[in-house]
């Protein structure tokens, strides 16, 4: 196992196990303070049927990029490279709107769940059912974007599939501290320091996606000629060139290469490349400066808010 590999996907399912986690122990937390506690198996089921429905997305893109692999279809390969690089922006686009979203609601996570649990036992004459519809979006959310993360990433092997089951365990572990046996945890300081993780490996992501364009671009200029002007930008007296990316701009491949440590830990944590072209060191900064200044300016306004003023506003959102 190439532990380089699953620590980008460990790291992912964790923080959003957790973010799971919370969940499902408010609302197992709310039944029991209603006297409720009977409906904790349609919670345990609400969990197994969104992973199952995570796991069943997983499988069918994984299937896809096996079969796309292994097709003797002329246009394959450049089907493959263009279904990865659509894969990692998607998940580029999820874990953003969730590292955004997520850290402008933390403060109200817990009164708005409790709020939808007591609307659920108060008009839902099939409480159940509503209980259960609840946890498995909450589950199906969370395990969607982690399933697209560890499709962009599947092509690596299987190592970040079991980067992902060690993130969930993970997850797991904590919510278990936190519900069953009370130990104080500082989740405002795990989403943080978390959340600053996450927007490394995304930006990495960002430059994975973009080589599996300009890989496509290339494979595709290269078996029909009436394609070869996709290529805008090909040096062909570099040793190694891009097609649609421009100029190297970076190449540390001698000294410092990503395949190794400690190269490989700097490319599953920060998204380091020994090459890097310019079209990719531009977005690396683009998405920085823009996803990560609307980020910590979300960490800047919620640390403004005193404890008084969030329980206020639980308060008030709890009384609506």
């Amino acid at each position: 196992m190439n532990f380089s590999e699953a620590v980008p996907t460990f790291l992912i399912t964790l923080r959003e196990g957790v973010e799971a986690a919370l969940v499902v122990g408010i609302v197992l937390a709310c039944l029991k303070k209603a006297e409720q506690s009977h409906l904790n198996s349609w919670v345990y089921g609400g969990i197994a049927a969104g992973i199952a429905a995570s796991g069943i997305v997983g499988v069918i893109f994984n299937g896809l990029l096996a079969a796309l692999s292994t097709s003797e279809q002329a246009y394959a390969p450049v089907i493959k490279q263009l279904l990865e690089g659509v894969l990692g922006i998607l998940a580029i686009a999820m874990l953003s709107w969730m590292l955004i979203w997520m850290t402008q609601q933390a403060r109200f996570l817990k009164a708005e769940v409790e709020e939808a649990v007591t609307a659920t036992l108060t008009e839902n004459t099939n409480a159940g059912w509503g209980v259960f519809s609840l946890i498995f979006i909450a589950v199906v959310r969370e395990g969607f974007e982690t399933v697209l993360f560890v499709s962009s990433q599947f092509q690596q092997g299987v190592s970040p599939a079991l980067g992902a089951l060690g993130g969930l365990t993970g997850a797991a572990i904590i919510g278990a501290l936190l519900f069953k046996w009370g130990v104080k945890i500082d989740i405002r300081l795990f989403f943080k320091f978390m959340g600053i993780l996450l927007l490394l490996i995304v930006a990495g992501l960002a430059v994975s996606a973009l080589k599996h364009f300009d890989q496509a671009a290339g494979i595709l200029s290269q078996m029909n000629s009436k394609y070869a002007a996709i290529c805008f930008y090909c040096d062909r007296l570099a040793p190694v060139h891009s097609c649609i990316l421009g100029p190297m701009v970076w190449n540390a491949a001698s000294s410092l290469p990503d395949r190794q440590f400690p190269g490989v830990i700097l490319k599953a944590l920060f998204g380091y490349r020994d090459r890097l072209y310019l079209v990719q060191a531009a977005a690396y900064t683009i998405f920085l400066a823009t996803i990560g200044r609307l980020y910590f300016q979300k960490l800047g306004s919620q640390a403004t808010v005193s404890p008084k003023n969030t329980q206020s506003a639980q308060k008030s959102t709890l009384s609506q």
